[in-house]
């Protein structure tokens, strides 16, 4: 009887181990878990901008560096839009980003994480509710692990 108690708390308890992470932390866990330092993937970011119109971007990245990052239709990024771009232009600098949204500087952030690998999928991030055009989205797409 006392190996069975055991066994049920200590099923318990490892159930409830992961209970006290925010669903942000256990995704960027599973992330990092997957140990992928090669990828590509499409990232439409949605804004009220005049850029949207040559999204998604293709990215590639390896080692947390971004290898290259592209417009979808062909046409070239300029300086100021490479910049901006590369805020958000790794799977980590997405999780970075989700981070400082969801730690107060966004008043609603909304998410969903890519059930194999953990990283965001579709991010909707209303930095002040009462302000119009100053919502941001992003969508990940097209992931591929490299060799």
């Amino acid at each position: 009887m006392k190996k069975l108690l055991f066994l049920f708390l200590a099923v318990v308890l490892t159930a409830c181990s992961g209970l006290g992470q925010s669903d942000l932390e256990r995704n960027q866990q599973k992330w990092q878990d997957a140990n992928i330092s090669h990828y590509r993937f499409n990232l439409f970011v949605g804004c009220f901008c005049i850029f949207t119109q040559d999204m998604p971007l293709v990215i590639e990245v390896k080692d947390g560096e971004i290898v290259s990052m592209e417009y979808n239709t062909g046409n070239p990024l300029d300086d100021s839009n490479r910049e901006y771009f590369s805020t958000f232009a790794t799977i980590d600098r997405l999780f970075a980003e989700l981070e400082a949204d969801l730690g107060g500087e966004a008043d609603k952030v909304t998410v969903t994480y890519d059930d194999t690998y953990g990283f965001p999928v579709d991010v909707s991030i209303d930095f002040i509710t009462e302000a119009a055009d100053d919502e941001l989205y992003f969508t990940v797409s097209g992931f591929e692990a490299l060799p």
